[in-house]
């Protein structure tokens, strides 16, 4: 049994559930897992081969529950190449949702703002994105049970999902942008004048997660929605120094507006035909 399955076979135990949406959170935004209803919880601790969340913010468990009708899993803190782990083990929980029967992924994500038209807060959802890591979670032979060999990238974000995350923000009246994210490896923040360059190349947001998970998702042929919160604005555009208080507070008081939006925004997303 590979490693990928002995992670599926456990969870199918612990769940005895099939979800067909999954929701990563980022720094500061697992709250929304408190939304949810008839909740197991599952330490990512209990899970064959699971990576372990060491950044803060990140609760580092799994929950599954209902969100209505709807069956939710959400994973409460993610791996990140910054804190050791390989491209592969980032993407580990991707392909085993994958395997659970899940089709359709959000993940969310703390981001800094380059683009000056966005606001500390605001909710951006990301349309593209550029690996700017130096990694890819593809590298290596090709595992044709899961996708073919070179899979395309030209819709990396579900355009269908992203019109629907528009309509009921719409609805909601909740201002949401949409974005190109960068992708650096971190830990530390960029400079100013990384930042220029990223604004130069089409980049709106810039994080250090996130991107290996979309390619692995897309890689399985699943559905993509993304959303950003600019928890801080990017290095040089304003006279103060990042630090990831900040980042964590500025999350904690946009995440009700965040589960609120996720709340009305995952029972629309219909399942891969």
């Amino acid at each position: 049994m590979t490693q990928l399955e002995e992670a599926v076979s456990y969870l199918r135990q612990r769940l005895h559930r099939t979800p067909s949406v999954a929701v990563v959170l980022g720094s500061g935004l697992g709250v929304f897992a408190d939304a949810l209803s008839d909740r197991v919880e599952v330490p990512y601790a209990e899970i064959p081969h699971w990576p372990r969340s060491t950044a803060i913010g990140h609760a580092g468990k799994l929950i599954i529950g209902k969100l209505g009708t709807l069956e939710v899993i959400c994973l409460s803190g993610r791996a990140h190449l910054y804190e050791g782990y390989s491209p592969q083990q980032i993407v580990f929980p991707v392909r085993v949702m994958h395997k659970l029967g899940v089709s359709s992924m959000v993940f969310t994500n703390a981001a800094g703002g380059i683009n000056l038209a966005y606001n500390q807060g605001a909710l951006v959802l990301i349309s593209d994105h550029i690996n700017l890591q130096g990694a890819n979670p593809l590298l290596g032979p090709n595992d044709d049970s899961l996708g073919p060999r070179f899979p395309d990238m030209s819709e990396a974000y579900s355009s269908h999902y992203r019109y629907i995350a528009k309509l009921v923000a719409a609805e909601l009246h909740i201002p949401l942008a949409e974005g190109v994210y960068a992708a650096l490896s971190g830990p530390s923040y960029e400079t100013p004048a990384e930042i220029r360059y990223l604004r130069t190349i089409g980049a709106d947001l810039v994080g250090m997660s996130t991107v290996p998970e979309v390619i692995a998702a897309n890689h399985m042929g699943m559905k993509v929605l993304a959303i950003s919160c600019v928890t801080n604005m990017a290095a040089g555009i304003l006279q103060q120094k990042i630090n990831h208080e900040e980042v964590l507070e500025t999350g904690a008081r946009v995440r009700d507006t965040l589960v609120r939006l996720l709340r009305e925004t995952l029972p629309r997303l219909e399942p891969n035909p």
